[in-house]
């Protein structure tokens, strides 16, 4: 009946009840409900819910694997229209873009599968697809099949690159890479072509010359076949930004950018062209001194 005043031990027990989170429905049928029936959130004074971020947040990591895509993209349609040092100038921003959509994901917690997958995708295009086909018109077409299987041997090695990374994250030393990344590959192809269109346009060499078409050759299928290895190519993911930094750290990257301002392009070029190199030199040393690589299994990783 409403207003029946219930007694005060079974009033006591529902007010224990009720402060567990028990509705004051269910604990009037004058019964104990099975376990979690009837049950109410606890007061918000006890209650702690998770903080949401806001939707936009989740987002903003594949805006950048977005811009990269676009530009990987249009370099292969500036490729085609012959524009070669906007070609090459694109899948330098697409690295940028590459660079920074895996950091702000760490920084705003919003890293996922669909994002990993995303940015693998992305990378096929802009550091697969593009420089084999801009490299392909821009020296390659000429030299017939050799040319051809250049381009493809170097898209088969951004595949299998990509591959074996998704695969082994969480395996490998996360000091080095296990073959040459596939930024660095485009970088070093299209930072040659970036170079020598400059030169042709200032007359000082002619980029048709077949010496040269061979040296585009011989580094696609390099940085193709690199990219598959097992050569130990520094990482840089032990670098901190959060931590004090070296004076000659510092130093270091306030004279690469001064010295990219001067030539991007050939500055770009000798530096992927040099940490392209740095895998094999790194292994020959481990080599001659009798360490293990930093991949090898069932053996302790030991710093060089």
């Amino acid at each position: 009946m409403p207003g029946r005043r219930l007694p005060l031990a079974k009033l006591s027990k529902q007010r224990v009840l009720y402060s567990r989170g028990w509705s004051l429905k269910v604990l009037e049928q004058g019964k104990e409900p099975p376990l979690d029936e009837g049950r109410v959130p606890p007061p918000d004074d006890q209650a702690q819910p998770l903080k949401k971020r806001p939707r936009g947040v989740y987002w903003l990591p594949n805006l950048f694997t977005t811009a990269s895509l676009f530009c990987g993209f249009t370099s292969i349609v500036q490729g085609m229209n012959h524009r070669f040092d906007l070609a090459a100038m694109l899948c330098f921003f697409a690295l940028i873009f590459d660079s920074l959509d895996g950091r702000v994901a760490r920084w705003t917690g919003t890293t996922s599968a669909f994002g990993e997958q995303y940015d693998s995708l992305s990378d096929m295009v802009s550091f697969g697809a593009a420089p084999a086909l801009i490299m392909y018109e821009w020296a390659l077409k000429g030299m017939g099949k050799f040319g051809w299987v250049a381009a493809f041997v170097y898209v088969a090695g951004a595949a299998l690159r990509l591959a074996r990374f998704n695969t082994n994250l969480g395996v490998v030393d996360k000091r080095f890479f296990q073959g040459l990344p596939s930024p660095a590959a485009a970088a070093m192809v299209v930072g040659l072509i970036w170079t020598f269109t400059e030169l042709e346009a200032m007359k000082l060499v002619d980029w048709r010359g077949p010496d040269l078409a061979l040296l585009g050759w011989l580094i696609t299928i390099y940085a193709g076949l690199t990219m598959v290895s097992n050569a130990p190519f520094y990482s840089f993911k032990t670098l901190n930004a959060r931590r004090r930094v070296s004076f000659m750290t510092a130093f270091a990257f306030m004279l690469v950018f001064g010295l990219v301002s001067l030539d991007p392009a050939l500055v770009l070029f000798l530096f992927f062209l040099g940490y392209g190199l740095s895998g094999w030199i790194y292994a020959g040393w481990l080599r001659a001194k009798g360490r293990p690589s930093p991949f090898a299994r069932h053996e302790p990783h030991e710093a060089a």
